[in-house]
């Protein structure tokens, strides 16, 4: 068979959940690449529906929205929100110069990718050669195999084109031995049809593919090749490592709100003031097709409507006004009564998402919404500082620098529960007392390690004899 030359015509991506969901609907594509890896997925039919329904979700294509229920769209609210403090409250970098430059490069776009991560339940930054990297959600690699701890070992990244009439994958199986070390297969397969793996071919039917290795091995390689990021919930979905979205358990109270805000929208439309007029009483006028329309000139067509009124000799049946009371305050106050709860579900705190003045908090509440705050947000710092320690080791692997001495440096802020000044007060204070040591301090504030605070400590003056 002639290479295919797969340039921007004719060639398309066909997104990973569009791949994936007709597993059970039309049994392709993990019975079938079950078959052609000789592998078992670590991935059940209710994940995939569970991750399918998130990514609408956070798309604003809900399952219970239609033409009167408009999202609003709380579910990019509530990962915006936590993708932002805790990107912001994080420092890292690494002391090797050169590869610090590789990995501040990598992590420039994480703000935006980690709240997809957030939004699918886990996420994976996969280097590409380089200072580049491939921000990966949930929705577009196959998990294969967890370690003990969670770790994700064995995975499968997909890529799908269209050429023509035919239909390409490539799949790239990463499969880690702790023992043995790191093998990354690359297969291809060529169907007609989008619902079917299809017949193996060689890598260069593509000619994307063609100078990809179909077979590579690395035995010194003791971490995955990229890092793994899953969010700090819970599965009860299936029970296995695989992760959860952040606003998950509270799709339900999404949904009412979405609902609610719907009622409000209707509440604002129905309450329009109406003038009910006799036809009678309208101008006669002709329309361009020839047809005869009644009207009242020069009067907003929204505020007069013409109904055949009869009865009433003395005009008092002319008019007629529609004018209810809105009942908006209610509805409102329902509104951010739901918005509440989904800060309360989520780990946000009050006025996160919902209005911050609606209702008056203790002093009490405030706190506990805080704490609440801060433990969910220091969970997913914990878990993405072992993913970005992870890229860090395979961006230094991949570039030749695993024995460069590097060491990883990344810290988090405590924002949530007091701001940098009245910290930075108590350090200074803590410092003065001598509870903190001044290499402590340099190390903290100056985004040093303790090696380097020590040596750009000032010097104390010695008195010379």
């Amino acid at each position: 068979m002639p290479q295919i030359k797969s340039g921007s015509e004719g060639v398309s991506k066909i997104g990973f959940i569009n791949f994936i969901k007709g597993v059970y609907r039309r049994l392709f594509p993990i019975k079938d690449i079950q078959t052609a890896l000789n592998i078992k997925p670590a991935i059940s039919k209710e994940m995939i529906n569970s991750i399918e329904k998130w990514q609408n979700c956070y798309s604003g294509n809900a399952y219970w929205l239609d033409e009167n229920i408009k999202s609003l769209k709380l579910e990019q609210s509530i990962t915006r929100e936590f993708s932002n403090i805790v990107v912001n409250e994080m420092t890292a970098s690494v002391t090797v110069p050169k590869l610090d430059s590789i990995f501040q490069s990598a992590k420039r776009d994480i703000c935006m990718y980690l709240q997809r991560g957030l939004a699918t339940g886990a996420m994976i930054i996969k280097p590409l050669g380089g200072d580049k990297v491939q921000y990966v959600a949930a929705n577009a690699f196959i998990p294969v195999e967890y370690d003990s701890r969670g770790r994700l070992i064995k995975v499968i990244f997909p890529e799908f084109k269209k050429i023509g009439d035919n239909y390409y994958t490539r799949l790239e199986f990463h499969s880690l031995d702790y023992e043995s070390g790191l093998t990354i297969t690359n297969t291809s397969y060529m169907s007609g049809e989008a619902n079917s793996l299809g017949r193996e071919i060689p890598l260069s039917y593509v000619d994307e593919w063609k100078n990809i290795s179909p077979f590579t091995y690395y035995p010194m390689m003791k971490r995955p090749a990229f890092g793994y990021y899953r969010n700090p919930i819970d599965n009860k979905i299936d029970g296995s490592h695989c992760g959860v979205s952040i606003f998950d358990s509270a799709l339900d109270l999404i949904k009412l709100t979405d609902i609610q805000f719907g009622r409000l929208d209707w509440e604002f439309e129905s309450g329009e003031r109406i003038v009910i007029v006799d036809e009678s009483a309208l101008r006669p006028t002709t329309t361009i097709d020839g047809l005869k329309k009644a009207e009242i000139p020069k009067l907003n067509d929204r505020l007069f409507k013409g109904l055949n009124v009869s009865g009433g000799t003395n005009g008092e049946d002319f008019y007629k006004e529609f004018s209810p009371q809105f009942r908006q305050s209610d509805i409102i106050s329902g509104l951010e009564e739901y918005k509440r709860n989904i800060e309360f579900e989520v780990g946000l705190s009050y006025g996160d998402i919902s209005n911050p003045q609606a209702v008056a908090k203790t002093a009490t509440e405030i706190k506990s919404a805080k704490d609440r705050k801060y433990n969910m947000v220091t969970a997913i710092q914990s878990n993405l500082k072992d993913c970005l320690e992870d890229l860090v080791y395979a961006l230094a692997f991949y570039n030749s620098m695993t024995t460069s001495g590097y060491k990883f440096i990344c810290d988090f802020k405590d924002s949530i529960l007091t701001d940098e000044e009245t910290e930075r007060k108590q350090d200074m204070q803590d410092l003065n007392l001598g509870i903190m040591r001044p290499e402590e301090y340099r190390a903290k504030w100056y985004g040093e390690d303790i090696d380097k605070a020590l040596e750009n400590l000032p010097q104390t003056a010695q008195v010379i004899d």
